[in-house]
């Protein structure tokens, strides 16, 4: 099931599947560091232990006996504007760092040791909570940095964002809504079984679990994601893919286009929309191609919806990138 929060509308530029890593800590005693950016939302499990004693998911450094803090470096996949941060400290109740900060830079190495600038202060933590923090800074970086203080655990750093589009020397078609290529999903009608950020990641769908899948609709009307391109352009072709969806692929799909200034005039009850696709049906499991669609010029938004509900693993719109 989607959890909501502050920064739903960004995407997650610490994916693993972006090409995202933790390059190093200087202390990952009892649990590893790369847990911090893992997927899936943190567990605990009572009587599970290893060798170095309780098993935690995320990253715990042992406790320090000497001056000094513990901290952890990430390369991100794709550079990216930060808007966002939640330190996730759930489970860790005595073993939490009371304190954190962050720094960002830009390197083209897995560990860089200059360049460093601050993003968030120290900032107080509480045991086995979310700490969603805003951040103002419209600058592309490629590393965090995340220091504790002065030691314990993390469960999760999650790091909310855009990915800046830039087809420089791109020539023929390119998937504008393509999450490393700056696409990003900003709303939809539902998302009870499945994230609408699901929809433009790269590679197929792994499991029914890893797409956009709403509730069973009682009511009227039908189901709606609306998705911001990386860069206006004309789309001439189209993928809607309903892996793993079987009992509960949708009946139909149909997609609508218009250009709209902003994220937030891109509204679903818009006039402005103009058909792509009209309303088509769709089988289970499968991917569905389609290249006969409407010439309606260039675009920014896009808004597929789904009859009457349902699940869509991966949607692509493919296109050419507009200079106007």
């Amino acid at each position: 099931m989607s959890e909501k929060h502050p920064f739903h509308q960004w995407i997650q530029l610490e994916q693993p599947r972006l090409g995202t890593r933790v390059t190093y800590a200087t202390d990952d005693f009892f649990a590893a560091k790369e847990r911090c950016i893992e997927p899936a939302a943190p567990i605990f499990i009572d009587d599970k232990y290893d060798d170095h004693g309780k098993w935690m998911d995320g990253w715990e450094s042992r406790r320090k006996r000497t001056p000094g803090h513990d901290y952890c470096v990430i390369r991100l996949g794709v550079p990216g504007t930060i808007r966002g941060f939640d330190i996730d400290t759930s489970y860790f109740t005595g073993n939490f760092p009371p304190q954190a900060s962050i720094e960002v830079c830009v390197s083209e190495i897995d560990t860089p040791e200059d360049g460093w600038v601050e993003m968030l202060g120290k900032t107080e933590l509480a045991g086995d909570a979310h700490h969603f923090l805003p951040i103002d800074n419209d600058s592309v970086w490629t590393h965090v940095r995340l220091h504790i203080y002065p030691d314990g655990g993390i469960a999760r750093l999650r790091i909310y964002g855009e990915i800046p589009a830039d087809f420089t020397g791109v020539e023929g078609f390119v998937d504008l809504a393509a999450i490393e290529n700056g696409g990003r999903a900003i709303r939809c009608s539902d998302e009870h079984y499945g994230s609408m950020h699901n929809l433009n990641v790269p590679g197929r769908g792994v499991n029914m679990g890893d797409g956009w899948e709403t509730a069973r609709r009682r009511g009227a009307g039908n189901d709606w994601v609306i998705i911001a391109l990386a860069q206006p352009g004309v789309i001439e072709r189209a993928e809607i893919d309903t892996a793993h969806f079987k009992g509960n692929y949708p009946g139909q799909v149909s997609l609508e286009a218009a250009v709209f200034e902003n994220d937030a005039a891109a509204a679903p009850d818009s006039k402005k929309w103009q058909t792509l696709l009209p309303e088509t049906a769709l089988k289970m499991d499968q991917q569905h191609y389609f290249e006969a669609l409407e010439a309606i010029g260039k675009v920014s938004h896009v808004r597929m919806s789904i009859y009457p509900d349902g699940g869509v693993s991966r949607l692509r719109l493919f296109g050419r990138v507009s200079e106007g």
